[in-house]
């Protein structure tokens, strides 16, 4: 087998990525028709904002709580309730905007539920990846759910846009594509249903402890490489990863381009995260280079990306910037996963998903400020340099926490020809 999919020798694997890409569509397709369905009903970008807060919210707020569940109970067991309860909030949008019933409240209301279902689901899902494929498989795992949840992120909009137009573009038409994802997360509880519960690396659940959630939080602490993650995912998160503002203000106020020409540059930024992705299954290890190189780049793209004189060089180039997020956030999700101790994985990755989206809140408002008094070129190069300048603290960090430059330059050199999971500080591989 192809190297880039080698992972899918592994039955559950195979199983659980044929369900989540199945899913992954119908999520993305009830994205573009849940925002639709909001301006049907006379909501405009204000309510727009509002659902999006709604879902995002719990996320923010539970996930750290949610990391500690994760590692309580069977990860399988809780990912079909999660996606279960995911499925019947879609069922009952989708049912109330068939039926012409919908209200702008109950979109509210429902985004809500359903960001507090995606809040436990997230841990559980990430961590789970690492118990159907062992360490060896697992980087390719985690680059192969990332080719899949990007090749979803280009399939399910087109396929919502056409459907909403060919069933009318009216209320009624949004709920037959919200129907839809309804029904796609079965896809997903099937297949975690025939799977060998045999083949899974499953550690012990902990247990019930008190302070599990602040034991997680000083393991983490604990860990120069994992800070090091944190502090840099955090600032590329924070100011560097807002899309959807910086790449809108582009579109309309530089270029003078409407909403399908902002279309389009999300589908280019998903191109290059696609590729990013297949590319990120093919690597067998992750270099600490690697992590601070996509980092970097990453900064020096945005600032490149902001002085493009035309919206088609900016339309080209967008898929670089997608290829460096993908690279970044992949290199970052697979070292976390293989350098974490088992019984504390889903915690890790709680905490990971908490500050990547939490800073959303924070970056969003000083982006769009940004925008606004000084211009659209200035969010990216704004962005871009923050991201450089937490690139080159959480290196610092990393240094300060492992004694020194000198150690920083040795360890680099010394992962060289290694796999990562061969390459974690021994601190990590003793707990």
């Amino acid at each position: 087998m192809s190297p880039t999919f080698r992972a899918l020798r592994n039955h559950n694997y195979r199983l659980y990525v044929a369900g989540t890409l199945v899913s992954n569509t119908g999520t993305w397709m009830q994205r573009v028709a849940q925002d639709w369905l909001v301006l049907t009903l006379g909501g405009g970008g204000t309510a727009l904002g509002i659902t999006t807060g709604l879902q995002f919210l719990p996320v923010l707020l539970l996930s750290p709580y949610a990391g500690v569940i994760a590692d309580r109970v069977p990860k399988r067991r809780l990912l079909q309730v999660t996606q279960a309860s995911m499925g019947l909030t879609s069922l009952l949008l989708g049912v109330l905007a068939v039926t012409e019933a919908a209200q702008t409240w109950h979109v509210f209301v429902i985004a809500t539920i359903f960001g507090v279902a995606s809040a436990f689901d997230g841990p559980a899902r990430q961590s789970f990846v690492s118990e159907m494929v062992g360490p060896d498989d697992l980087t390719n795992a985690v680059g192969l759910n990332s080719a899949s949840f990007n090749l979803a992120r280009i399939l399910g909009p087109a396929l919502a846009g056409l459907m909403i137009h060919a069933l009318g573009d009216g209320t009624s038409a949004t709920g037959w594509v919200i129907l839809i994802n309804a029904v796609s997360y079965l896809a997903v509880i099937a297949q975690l249903q025939r799977m060998d519960l045999a083949a899974l690396h499953s550690p012990r659940p902990t247990g019930r402890q008190p302070g599990a959630l602040l034991e997680g939080v000083r393991y983490v602490r604990s860990q120069p490489r994992m800070v090091m993650i944190l502090v840099l995912v955090f600032f590329a998160g924070t100011f560097g990863m807002n899309f959807m503002i910086t790449s809108a203000l582009m579109a309309t106020q530089e270029f003078g381009k409407g909403a399908g020409e902002f279309g389009v540059l999300g589908s280019a930024l998903a191109v290059g995260s696609l590729t990013g992705a297949v590319l990120a299954a093919r690597r067998s290890r992750i270099r600490l280079r690697l992590l601070v190189g996509a980092g970097g780049a990453f900064g020096v793209a945005l600032l490149v990306a902001s002085v493009l004189p035309t919206y088609t060089s900016f339309a080209l180039f967008a898929p670089v910037i997608g290829f460096c997020t993908l690279t970044m956030l992949n290199s970052s999700n697979a070292t976390l996963q293989l350098s974490a101790a088992p019984e504390l994985r889903g915690r890790v990755l709680a905490l990971y998903m908490t500050i990547v989206m939490g800073g959303t809140p924070i970056g969003s408002p000083v982006i769009g400020f940004v925008g606004e008094h000084f211009g659209a070129r200035w969010t990216l190069v704004f962005g871009g340099l923050l991201t450089l300048v937490g690139t080159v603290l959480a290196v610092a960090v990393y240094a300060r926490m492992t004694g020194g430059w000198r150690s920083l330059v040795a360890e680099t050199r010394s992962t060289r020809g290694r796999r990562v999971e061969d390459a974690v500080p021994e601190t990590v591989q003793a707990t």
